[in-house]
């Protein structure tokens, strides 16, 4: 392993984005891929695999900050820039009944960090310094920046 969290989201962004390109390769073509982390302690938070994941993982940010990093990757046949944005979310500390109920609403599954900012899960969130549609899973500046750049935006 070896790979910062930083790193990994990079790569899985423009794995992405050359996955995309084979699919639909052609001289004019722009694809973007991204992805979005949640790191706490240097442990990146993937998707739950079920809702006892989820459950443990939100325990687990409960009352603390943790990170989030989105990576974007614009690439064409003949060039490739990306993009990182990081950003700072504060938890409250969840009561267990309200981590349960959460839980139980199916919204944490599919979501790096088992929660959805701009869903329910926002009520837990005390702060947050960065990019909010970064937590989301797209940081729209950064993404209207590369776009630009290709001249697609």
């Amino acid at each position: 392993m070896g790979e910062s969290a930083g790193r990994y989201v990079q790569r899985v962004a423009r794995d992405k984005a050359v996955a995309g390109l084979r699919e639909v390769s052609g001289p004019d073509v722009v694809v973007l891929g991204a992805d979005t982390e949640v790191v706490l302690d240097d442990e990146v938070f993937g998707k739950p695999a079920d809702a006892a994941d989820a459950h443990a993982m939100l325990k687990r940010l409960s009352g603390r900050t943790h990170q989030v990093i989105s990576s974007v990757c614009v690439m064409s046949v003949v060039r490739e820039a990306r993009a990182v944005s990081m950003s700072q979310v504060s938890f409250a500390p969840i009561a267990a009944s309200d981590l349960s109920a959460y839980v139980a609403t199916g919204e944490s599954m599919g979501k790096a960090g088992a929660y959805a900012i701009q869903g329910q899960a926002e009520r837990f969130v005390t702060h947050l310094s960065g990019s909010y549609s970064g937590v989301m899973g797209l940081p729209l500046y950064e993404t209207s920046q590369l776009l630009r750049a290709f001249g697609v935006f």
